[in-house]
C-alpha cells in the first residue's frame, strides 16, 4: 500500500493545507516583530539597531518581559537578583560533573533546565521562574564545558554582567571590556526573534497550563535542531574544514564545488527575511573587530569570501547564524556549544512569551488532515 504524504495532496481540494504552518498566525504578541521585506527586527516597540547600540542585556530581559525599558531603580534589583540566583542546586551541579563528557551539550543543557524545577520555590511567580532560569543556565553550561574537559568548575561571581560573569566562568578569567561588550551584544541580539520553531513549542506547551520549566526545556529541544538553533555550529565547522590545509584553501571554489554538489550551505538564507538578515549585519562588523583582535583575521576573510560567492551565484543572502560563528569561536567557545550561546540569550524571550500566554490563554489544539485509508478489512495474523 503506497504511501502519501502532503506533496501529493490536491491543492485545489485543500486550499487550506499550509505545510510547515507557513504564513499561518496562530497568536498575537508584543514581543517582537520582524519584516522580512525591510529587513528589520523590533523588541517590544525598539528597532534592534537602537538596542544594540544603547542596551544591555539585563535591559533587554526586562522589556521583553515587562513591555518597557526599566528605570535605574528597577534595572539595579533585577541585576541583583539574576546575581542572587546564578549559584546552581548541588544535584544539578553533581548531575553536571557526573553525566557522560561526550554528550551532546545541548541535551545536557536541557536535562538541567527540567531538574531546576524540582528546587524552584512553589509560590514564585513567572516572572521569578525566568529570571531564576536566566542566571542559571549560563553557569549550567559553562560548568559542563569545563566539566567534559577535566577542568574545575568556576563559581559564579557575586557581581558583574551576565556576559561578564558567562565568560569569566567559561575561560577563568575575567574577559576585557571589549569581550564583554561582545558577549552582551550577542545576547541582545538572539533575545528574540518572532514565532520561531522554539517559541511556538514554549507557548503550545504553556498553552495546556504546564509551568515555565516544562516550556523551556521543549523549546530547548526544538533548538538543539539544526534547522532551528544549530546551524551556526554547522557554519564554524565549514570553516575549520577550510582551515585544515590554510595554505591552499580557496573559499570561493570551496564554495562553488558544494553548490555544485547540490550541498547546503549554512548560515544562508531565511524563512523570514528576503533582505540581510539585520543581525547578521551588526554581527558582520563585530566579527571584523573581534578576529583582528584574537588572530583569526582568515576565518573572518573566508566568510566574507564565501558571502559574495553566494550572493553572485544564488543572489542570496546570510542569516544571523554565519557570523555569530566566528564571533563566538573568538570569544574562545568551542563550536558544539553555540547553541546553547543561542539559548542562553533566547531564553529571554521564550520566558517573555510564556508569560505572555499565561496571561491571555487558549489550548493550542490545531486540527491534521487524515490522508490515510479508511475502513480497511481485517486480516487475521497468520495470513498477513
Amino acid at each position: 500500500m503506497a504511501k502519501q504524504n502532503l506533496d501529493t495532496i490536491d491543492t485545489d481540494k485543500y486550499p487550506h493545507i499550509n505545510k510547515g504552518l507557513e504564513g499561518i498566525v496562530a497568536f498575537s504578541t508584543t514581543k517582537s516583530a520582524i519584516d522580512g521585506q525591510k529587513g528589520e527586527l523590533i523588541y517590544a516597540g525598539y528597532n534592534i539597531d537602537t538596542l544594540a547600540e544603547n542596551a544591555t542585556f539585563e535591559e533587554v530581559c526586562f522589556l521583553l518581559w515587562n513591555d518597557r525599558l526599566p528605570n535605574q531603580k528597577e534595572l539595579d534589583n533585577l541585576k541583583k537578583q539574576l546575581v542572587g540566583e546564578r549559584s546552581l542546586p548541588e544535584p544539578v551541579l553533581n548531575y553536571i560533573k557526573s553525566t557522560n563528557k561526550k554528550a551532546e551539550p545541548m541535551s545536557v543543557l536541557r536535562t538541567a533546565v527540567s531538574m531546576l524545577a524540582d528546587f524552584q520555590d512553589a509560590d514564585s511567580d513567572n516572572t521569578d521562574d525566568a529570571i531564576a532560569m536566566t542566571a542559571q543556565m549560563p553557569t549550567i553550561i559553562a560548568a559542563f564545558a569545563r566539566a567534559r574537559d577535566g577542568k574545575e568548575i568556576i563559581a559564579p561571581l557575586k557581581d558583574g554582567s551576565t556576559a561578564f560573569n558567562f565568560l569569566y566562568m567559561l575561560n577563568g578569567e575575567k574577559p576585557g571590556k571589549e569581550a564583554e561588550k561582545t558577549m552582551d551584544l550577542c545576547l541582545i541580539l538572539h533575545a528574540e526573534h518572532g514565532m520561531n520553531a522554539s517559541t511556538f513549542t514554549g507557548r503550545a506547551i504553556c498553552s495546556t497550563q504546564s509551568d515555565m520549566f516544562s516550556a523551556v526545556s521543549g523549546a530547548i529541544g526544538a533548538l538543539k535542531g539544526p534547522l532551528h538553533g544549530g546551524a551556526n555550529t554547522a557554519v564554524m565547522n565549514m570553516l575549520l574544514e577550510l582551515d585544515e590545509d590554510p595554505d591552499t584553501a580557496d573559499p570561493v571554489e570551496f564554495t562553488k564545488k558544494k553548490l555544485a554538489n547540490k550541498e547546503k550551505i549554512m548560515g544562508f538564507g531565511h524563512r523570514v527575511y528576503k533582505t540581510f538578515d539585520p543581525r547578521a549585519r551588526l554581527l558582520r562588523g563585530m566579527s571584523k573587530s573581534l578576529s583582528e583582535e584574537t588572530g583569526h583575521t582568515t576565518l573572518y576573510e573566508w566568510s566574507e569570501a564565501i558571502l559574495k560567492t553566494m550572493k553572485d551565484e544564488k543572489d542570496i543572502d546570510p542569516n544571523v547564524d554565519f557570523f555569530s560563528a566566528t564571533v563566538y569561536y573568538s570569544l574562545g567557545i568551542k563550536p558544539d556549544l553555540f547553541t546553547c550561546i543561542f539559548a542562553m540569550s533566547r531564553i529571554s524571550g521564550w520566558t517573555a512569551h510564556y508569560i505572555e500566554q499565561h496571561d491571555n490563554n487558549r489550548l493550542v489544539r490545531p486540527r491534521a488532515l487524515y490522508i490515510g485509508e479508511k475502513n480497511l478489512e481485517w486480516t487475521p495474523v497468520e495470513e498477513r
